[in-house]
């Protein structure tokens, strides 16, 4: 087990129950017949580097990158020296503080057909789902995974600082706002997103789309361009009828943009 620190590597071996300690990448790496690269992407290509200078020790060991975005194409040099190269992401986010629940989760995997092998065995091992994805297709498809996941979560904050900013305890707000949240999730889950789908838009209540636009300029930019282009995304995604609801979009943002602008204030 190697990491950036000796101390983090004994806590990760403690953790996993088994393996050697390391701070850094050297020989006793490919003792293991399978290597797994589990770092930030921009760190992917310094890990390969340090694993490229032991040539004669690639041949025939399967390594394996847990990027969202990258294919195993990253991996190339590895290859050329006779690795077997894939890439295995679970859908699921990491705290860092406690080890998620990983059965039942997907795994996007692709690569060689070796690679591809053992990542299938991993992902069943973990009780998870295999998802075999095309390498071109990774970028569109973590970015579907960060529109449900950190954006969700930006879009949360930004309705609880609008409530403090009104004068509610941050606490209250989460408390009042995340159920509100959740209440929808569950029944998109369970009912469809149509049946789920609720507020101004789902309703036709233009005239409160366009007074929530009027309010939202007393709020940093960010807030009312979001608040619009999320108003589109669902009348795209979610309406019977998207080019009628886009078209009465545009005519209220034609109508807002003829009004005096209110200078931002903090939400």
């Amino acid at each position: 087990m190697v990491t950036r620190s000796q101390v983090t590597a004994k806590r990760a071996v403690r953790s996993i129950g088994g393996g050697s300690p390391s701070a850094e990448i050297n020989r006793d790496v490919f003792v293991a017949p399978i290597i797994l690269i589990a770092v930030p992407d921009s760190a992917i290509h310094q890990v390969m580097a340090q694993l490229s200078s032991y040539p004669g020790e690639l041949r025939k060991r399967v390594v394996l990158h847990t990027s969202g975005a990258l294919g195993s194409d990253v991996l190339a040099p590895l290859r050329s020296h006779g690795a077997l190269t894939g890439s295995i992401h679970p859908l699921q986010s990491f705290s860092g503080v406690a080890m998620p629940a990983l059965e039942g989760r997907i795994f996007a995997i692709e690569g060689d057909a070796g690679a591809i092998r053992v990542a299938r065995n991993i992902t069943r091992a973990l009780g998870g789902q295999v998802f075999l994805l095309d390498p071109a297709a990774k970028p569109l498809y973590h970015a579907a995974a960060s529109m449900s996941a950190g954006h969700v979560l930006a879009i949360l904050e930004a309705a609880i600082q609008i409530f403090a900013s009104l004068g509610m305890r941050r606490r209250e707000a989460l408390r009042a706002l995340l159920p509100l949240t959740r209440q929808v999730l569950e029944n998109q889950e369970h009912l469809g997103a149509r049946v789920a789908w609720t507020g101004p838009l789902a309703r036709g209540d233009y005239h409160v789309i366009a007074s929530h636009q009027t309010a939202l300029r007393a709020c940093p930019p960010e807030y009312f361009a979001a608040y619009q282009a999320l108003n589109n995304l669902a009348a795209r995604v979610l309406a019977r009828n998207p080019q009628d609801v886009l078209a009465a979009l545009n005519e209220i943002s034609h109508q807002s943009a003829e009004k005096p602008h209110v200078k931002g204030a903090r939400a």
